[in-house]
């Protein structure tokens, strides 16, 4: 079994799309944090608006991505709204992809 890494959780996380825009949640700046100890991982993230009615569906689609990873024993998903998310939290790609989908940033 190879060593669980925070670049390895931070690689699968960034197949996760949020629903709405194809674009991952790690382009769209929704990840705030990455904690690896062992085989537990802890994602501290926000989403782009407080009620947003996607937060179980997001959830489930980064548990089904990271339970699938050799060495994940466990997930905690923590969503945090401080500090608020702003389109300054997207990356580069993420202000690219965004741009290509017609949607000014």
């Amino acid at each position: 079994m190879a060593l669980l890494t925070k670049e390895t959780i931070l690689s699968a996380l960034k197949e996760v799309n949020d629903p709405e825009l194809p674009i991952s949640l790690i382009d769209m700046g929704m990840i705030y944090g990455v904690e690896v100890d062992g085989g537990d991982v802890n994602i501290t993230m926000t989403m782009t608006a407080t009620g947003c009615p996607a937060i179980d569906f997001i959830k489930e689609d980064i548990l089904e991505k990271l339970e699938a990873i050799d060495g994940v024993s466990s997930v905690d998903i923590e969503v945090v709204w401080s500090p608020a998310w702003t389109k300054e939290m997207l990356t580069e790609d993420g202000v690219y992809a965004l741009k290509a989908l017609g949607i000014a940033v």
